[in-house]
C-alpha cells in the first residue's frame, strides 16, 4: 500500500492530460492529483493506474476512466457538506473523489464481491463514506433522501424514476443513459415535477443491472 514520489508524479501528468481534455474544476483536478488510484487496482497493473483509460476489476466491472470520473464529478458541482448518493460503488475510486470534494457520500453496490471488498478497503486508506450499502441502485436510497446530487456510474437503459424523486429542488442527477453507448445526461430538479435536461456526448459504461447479485 505504498504511494511513492513516482506515483505522485504520474498523477500530476494525469491531471495535465485531464486539463488538456477540458476538465476545468480545480477541486476535481486536485482530488485526482491526490488519490492513489494505483491502490484501487491489482498491484500487477501499476503502470496502467495513471493512464486515462478504464480498467477491469473484480466481478466483471471496471474502474472508470479518470476523464469520466472527473467529467461526472464536475457536472455534480459539489460543495463541502453536500449529501450525495452514488449508484455503483465499484472499486471505490469515484467514492474517494466525492469524499475529497467534501461530500457526505452514501453509496450502493449490487455486486456482493465488490461490496465486501470496497467497504473494507476505503476506510483502510482513509476514505469514510457515510454508508456503503449492498442493494439495488435502481431504487435509490429512500431512507436517506433527499440528496443534493446523485451520480450513476454504470450505463442505464432508462432513467430510474426513484432517483429523480430523491433529489432536492435544485439537485442534480448525473447519469449515462443508453444501451450500447451512453449519452452523459444531467437532470436538474426545478420543481416537484419539473426537470431540466442537458446532454453531454457519448461515453461507454458497464451496464447498470437491476436487483442484487
Amino acid at each position: 500500500m505504498k504511494d511513492t514520489f513516482k506515483h505522485k508524479g504520474m498523477r500530476q501528468q494525469l491531471v495535465e492530460v485531464l486539463k488538456s481534455k477540458g476538465i476545468k474544476d480545480a477541486k476535481v483536478l486536485a482530488a485526482i492529483g491526490k488519490i492513489p488510484r494505483h491502490l484501487f487496482m491489482d498491484s500487477g497493473f501499476i503502470d496502467h493506474a495513471y493512464v486515462d483509460k478504464a480498467f477491469p476489476i473484480a466481478a466483471d466491472q471496471t474502474i472508470s476512466q479518470p476523464y469520466t470520473v472527473a467529467f461526472q464529478s464536475e457536472l455534480m458541482q459539489i460543495h463541502a457538506g453536500d449529501k450525495v448518493l452514488e449508484i455503483g460503488t465499484g472499486s471505490g475510486y469515484q467514492t474517494a473523489v466525492l469524499l475529497e470534494l467534501g461530500a457526505k457520500v452514501f453509496s450502493i453496490e449490487r455486486q456482493q464481491e465488490l461490496f465486501k471488498k470496497t467497504s473494507k478497503f476505503l476506510p483502510k486508506i482513509g476514505y469514510r463514506a457515510k454508508k456503503i450499502i449492498f442493494g439495488d441502485g435502481y431504487k435509490g436510497l429512500p431512507a436517506e433522501a433527499p440528496f443534493k446530487s446523485i451520480i450513476v456510474t454504470a450505463g442505464a437503459p432508462f432513467v430510474p424514476k426513484p432517483l429523480l424523486g430523491q433529489l432536492i429542488i435544485g439537485g442534480r442527477l448525473v447519469i449515462p443513459v443508453g444501451e450500447e453507448v451512453q449519452i452523459m445526461t444531467l437532470f436538474i430538479r426545478k420543481g416537484p415535477k419539473e426537470f431540466e435536461k442537458h446532454e453531454f456526448g457519448e461515453f461507454r459504461f458497464v451496464p447498470l443491472l437491476e436487483d442484487k447479485n
